[in-house]
């Protein structure tokens, strides 16, 4: 059996009989008397090894290697990729660069190439002294003075391209320089130690990792490491690089690996689906006065509804912040200006995800979904939604135009010294030095998005050089476009909430107000739908049943393939593989959590700290009467019964305040 993959070099005679390889015999009888008449089995090397071995096997005879053969018979073998020439052997290696050739050269870089150019050129100068009539060793020395390589060298080359064409020069002359040497042996339980420190969600120094392993592992346990450059190194060539990013920088990293998924809008119209999102503009606005007098200053919420087909923003409200009611008002703006959409794409944010807007829809991921939740906007009017991939700003386009809005808006020049800056080290120098009253912003937003809408050359799909108003414009007139009635803007101009009416006569109450009509007493007890504007409750409100029905009118008693769903699919399902793929790979490394880290860890015992003291405090002379005093016997004491006894005496005395 012949092994592929270009890494044989030693054959047996049955083996070369069946590659049939040119410059040796067919049969295996004429191979082994050829091997007999050269002494193939007497072959050694420069290091004295044997170039014929027993093969394996029971009467399987000799095995020889490749530098016995034939250099046509090595050239078929490198040629069809059966084995690899020994780097020691300069006529194997210069009959692999002929089977190689060109297809080796243009993987190489540009340098190597550089150098090949080079070494060509100096052939050549070699090759026209001696068409001039020089000798050899005299066009060795002119060429050596023209080229600064030494005449060693020059004819290094010239045994390179023996016996090559001119025109296969550049594959022959190309540097192949090799590292060498045997690869450094690793302790299998410092490999791991190491891999499970560097591949953790701290993200820990590659430096610091060898040190800690070094310390705390292969040094408590007598084991040697190579250097940090070679640990490194094999890092690099075993770990697989989407293990390393997933481990250090978390999943949602994996998703840089598969190429986005690129949507076409060529099939849509105008007002086939609309894009809504909110945005914070980086501008202050000064919204007015509070209870207390003082001047509310705030960033401002605009949300805003494009149309996916063209591009063009087609309705925005301004508010304090992002919620149900603004988005309400965008879409009553949108049906009283161009009428009612196909689908809305939007994300599940608390504005849009709200009952209010998107109640009985199944899958709106947000808030407990109840079977007597209210009919939302959107259903209510046939407006089909479709909500975007959570954390993804790919999925929205309306995302790319925000950023575009910001040089139409927050850095017009009537929002200087309020533009807050899009960062927090971003901050231009007259940061905070105005609010701009809110009247003055809502026209700024005006001219922005209109600016925005009528600017020529945009290049997209269906734009193509114009506009997004004229693209819209177009299309709009040739589009099967719904009209909305005043039932419609009814119901996107009031709010609606899920209301109990009362038991007996069927009245509502809403923040303190209490709303009756004779319809309602019909309707004791039920769970209805209310739709009344908040902005004031003196007006009537509207009366739904929970279906939907309209029951009446009830007065206030007393003062009070960008949308292709398989598409969409696929690219979740690569993105899911990719995971998938990204952890097993991660399982097979057999990583250590931190607990596990710290159990391998061995601390080695501090030894007490001897301490020596190395400065004396002098003896100081106090005086002849010291040392008197100091020489002077002590007197024994003098016993005194009576002294003792007046001495416990005291002792026994109680102090009387």
């Amino acid at each position: 059996m012949i092994e592929l993959g270009g890494g044989k070099i030693w054959f047996t005679s049955l083996e070369l009989e069946t590659l049939g390889l040119p410059g040796l015999p067919k049969s295996k009888r004429k191979i082994n008397e050829r091997a007999k008449a050269e002494r193939w089995a007497l072959q050694v090397d420069e290091n004295g090894q044997p170039k014929a071995r027993p093969a394996k096997g029971r009467g399987a005879g000799l095995e020889y290697h490749i530098s016995l053969l034939p250099d046509a018979a090595k050239a078929d073998l490198v040629r069809r990729g059966l084995a690899w020439m020994p780097a020691n052997d300069e006529d194997a290696v210069s009959i692999a660069r002929q089977a190689h050739g060109w297809a080796w050269y243009e993987m190489q870089s540009d340098k190597v190439k550089a150098e090949a150019q080079r070494r060509a050129g100096i052939i050549d100068m070699f090759e026209s002294f001696i068409a001039a009539g020089m000798n050899r060793t005299s066009a060795a020395a002119a060429t050596r003075q023209a080229a600064n390589d030494s005449v060693q060298t020059i004819y290094s080359y010239l045994r390179l391209v023996k016996g090559v064409r001119r025109a296969d020069y550049l594959p022959a002359l190309a540097p192949r320089r090799k590292g060498g040497g045997k690869e450094a042996e690793i302790d299998d339980g410092a490999w791991q130690y190491l891999k499970s420190e560097y591949l953790r969600p701290e993200r820990p120094t590659f430096s610091s990792c060898c040190y800690n392993t070094m310390k705390y592992y292969a040094a408590p346990r007598g084991i040697e490491l190579p250097s940090e450059k070679t640990l490194l190194r094999k890092l690099q060539r075993e770990v697989d690089p989407r293990v390393v990013i997933a481990m250090r920088e978390g999943m949602d990293a994996v998703r840089g690996m598969v190429p986005p998924q690129q949507r076409s809008k060529a099939h849509m119209f105008a007002m086939d689906m609309v894009n809504i999102d909110g945005h914070k503009f980086d501008v202050f606005v000064n919204f007015g006065k509070d209870a207390q007098g003082k001047d509310i200053i705030a960033r401002p919420m605009m949300v805003a509804i494009q149309d996916v087909y063209s591009s063009m923003m087609l309705s925005w409200r301004i508010g304090d912040t992002e919620s149900a009611l603004l988005t309400r008002m965008a879409f009553a703006d949108l049906f009283r200006d161009f009428g009612i959409p196909n689908r809305c794409l939007m994300d599940n944010g608390r504005a849009f995800a709200s009952k209010w807007v998107t109640g009985g829809v199944r899958n709106r991921f947000r808030f407990k979904i109840r079977e007597d939740d209210p009919m939302g906007l959107l259903p209510s009017l046939g407006i089909g939604v479709q909500f975007a991939q959570p954390y993804s700003g790919q999925s929205k386009p309306i995302e790319r135009s925000f950023r575009t809005l910001a040089d139409f808006i927050a850095k017009d020049v009537r929002c200087s010294g309020a533009y807050t800056g899009n960062h927090i080290d971003n901050k231009p120098e007259n940061y905070g030095t105005k609010a701009v009253p809110l009247a003055i912003f809502v026209q700024v937003v005006r001219d922005g998005i209109a600016a925005y809408n009528e600017k020529e050359g945009r290049r997209t799909e269906t734009v193509n050089g114009g506009s997004y108003q004229g693209a819209f414009q177009a299309s709009y007139a040739a589009s099967p476009i719904g009209r909305a009635s005043e039932e419609h803007l009814r119901l996107a101009l009031l709010t609606g909430e899920k209301i109990k009416a009362d038991r007996k006569d069927g009245a509502v109450k809403i923040v303190g107000n209490r709303y009756w009509s004779r319809e309602l007493s019909r309707h004791a007890s039920q769970l209805l739908t209310i739709r009344f504007d908040p902005d004031d409750l003196s007006l009537p409100v509207h009366v739904y049943s929970m279906a939907g029905d309209y029951i009446c009118t009830a007065d206030r008693v007393g003062a009070s393939r960008f949308d292709s769903v398989e598409d969409a699919k696929r690219q979740k399902k690569t993105l899911g593989d990719m995971r998938k793929t990204v952890r097993l790979l991660r399982d097979q490394e057999g990583l250590l959590n931190a607990q596990q880290i710290e159990a391998q860890r061995r601390y080695a015992d501090a030894a007490p700290v001897e301490l020596e003291a190395n400065v004396l405090r002098p003896a100081r002379f106090r005086g002849n009467a010291a040392l008197k005093a100091a020489s002077k016997p002590v007197p024994a004491p003098v016993e005194n019964p009576q002294l003792d006894q007046f001495v416990s005496a005291v002792g026994m005395l109680r102090v009387v305040d």
